[in-house]
């Protein structure tokens, strides 16, 4: 057998190797698995390259036994008093309970009343109000950010947390590895480290091309969750820095929302954030979970949400998907980022078809061209099924937000794309109060009046080139 014989057969053999493990792999649309077979065909090497390093959702075995192990550990905390359980007793209506318990699959958190909460007004009133509540911690404070940078607002909240440990709080600050890269390599982050701030990165990346046979180096942590003394706790679309984002200063500003709570619900997203630290650190934080559950008054009913590649598959579609079946007068979204998978397509337009004023926020500038190219091949199915469809204008929408019927609202870190729905690990809180729903409706109100309506003449006036590129954009959606 010559050299170059030999390497064709090696090379042919491991492409019908991937091509089977395409075939086999367990939770995989269809969509995905003709694209993957398309690209691995066309391009054998390249494909079969690509493949290795994005074709598994897997952030690797040991990895995986840890986080299983701890999670099994982890108390989930019980009411203080019978007055604290007759507070947080969920009166739930029956027409809204299946969304509760969609959330309890998925992450084991009962919707829990006893909440209150405020809509933080723009990102630096967001900041300056975490700001204030880790000035004002008594015991801890713990943060976790998908993007953490070292401009402005990323170094004031650095500054907060230096002061808090400094007077004995106790201080936990998380960052992803890839979205926080700048904060991690920035004198800010080895000042935090010496002025007391126990630092941790999650998913760290050591070597990125000798990892991608056994872990997948582009699954994230993409949460954003703050939690101060087990009653405050923020949510939202938020990452810590300014609203110009100077990475990517061209799409500024960056519009967020981020909702401020205080309640019971402090403590499911206090778990979560203990799980990814414990995960990530090794430290053992238990006993901040084994504190009672308090509500000292009564308040709202709410649920965190925590989804990722290490939760049963198809839980953040599950989430959405449940939320839009439910809608019967009106349903509003607003999402940076849309490439959904079919049944989210389909829900969306069922809803429009059913008669729901069905309302779609989008930014017309998005920081991905590939996002936004493949978000467009949508319009004309969304727009034929009556789904009001705005591009927003003034920056780039950030904020990840759906209000139903004017008593339900989900917020959190989670997008509509294949990403949030398969890879990344999102948290979000949904709750039923009116007076907050309403106070979001006002803010995707406000979206609305800064955006331009797309209308189907405008997608049939598209030329063919345009419609071509991102219908090819769309196709490759399972695989980008």
């Amino acid at each position: 057998m010559t050299f170059p014989f030999f390497i064709l057969a090696l090379g042919l053999l491991l492409e019908i190797a991937v091509l089977a493990r395409v075939m086999l792999r367990p939770h995989r649309e269809p969509a995905s698995r003709i694209a993957w077979v398309a690209v691995v065909l066309a391009l054998p090497m390249v494909g079969v390259v690509a493949y290795i390093f994005f074709g598994e959702v897997n952030i690797g075995r040991r990895r995986v036994e840890r986080l299983r192990a701890i999670e099994r550990r982890t108390p989930q905390p019980d009411p203080s008093s019978p007055a604290d359980l007759a507070n947080m007793r969920a009166d739930i209506p029956d027409r809204c309970a299946h969304l509760f318990n969609v959330g309890r699959s998925i992450s084991g958190f009962d919707p829990i009343a006893g909440n209150s909460a405020r809509l933080m007004d723009d990102s630096n009133s967001a900041v300056a109000s975490i700001i204030a509540d880790i000035d004002a911690a008594k015991e801890h404070v713990h943060v976790l950010f998908y993007i953490w940078l070292p401009d402005g607002n990323g170094c004031r909240v650095a500054d907060a947390l230096i002061r808090a440990a400094g007077r004995g709080v106790t201080c936990r600050a998380m960052i992803d590895n890839l979205g926080s890269r700048s904060m991690l390599k920035s004198p800010q982050w080895e000042a935090m480290k010496s002025g007391g701030v126990k630092l941790g990165v999650a998913l760290g990346i050591k070597n990125w091309i000798l990892q991608a046979p056994f872990r997948r180096f582009d699954l994230r942590n993409h949460r954003k969750i703050v939690v101060i003394d087990n009653a405050i706790t923020y949510c939202g679309s938020q990452n810590c820095a300014d609203p110009e984002f100077r990475v990517k200063a061209k799409f500024a500003p960056w519009v967020d929302a981020l909702i401020r709570f205080e309640g019971p619900i402090a403590q499911q997203n206090q778990r979560l954030f203990a799980i990814d630290w414990m995960a990530a650190t090794g430290e053992d934080i238990d006993a901040l979970l084994r504190q009672p559950l308090r509500a000292s008054k009564p308040g709202f009913v709410a649920q965190v949400i925590g989804t990722g590649p290490t939760v049963r598959f198809s839980a953040m579609p599950e989430v959405f998907e449940s939320l839009i079946f439910a809608a019967r007068k009106e349903l509003t979204i607003s999402t940076p980022y849309y490439v959904p998978d079919e049944s989210l397509q389909s829900a969306l337009c069922s809803s429009a078809y059913r008669g729901v004023k069905t309302t779609l926020i989008l930014p017309a500038r998005n920081d991905s061209w590939i996002v936004g190219g493949a978000s467009r091949s949508y319009y004309a199915d969304l727009l034929d099924a009556g789904v009001i469809l705005y591009e927003y204008l003034g920056g780039l929408l950030h904020t990840k937000s759906l209000t139903l019927d004017g008593e339900i609202t989900l917020i959190g870190s989670a997008n509509m794309d294949r990403r949030s729905l398969d890879l990344n690990y999102e948290n979000n809180i949904l709750f039923r109060d009116e007076a907050m729903t309403i106070a979001m409706r006002e803010r995707q109100q406000q979206y609305i009046a800064k955006s331009n309506l797309v209308t189907q003449d405008m997608v049939k006036a598209w030329p063919m080139h345009r419609r071509l590129w991102n219908n090819t954009l769309a196709t490759l959606g399972p695989i980008l």
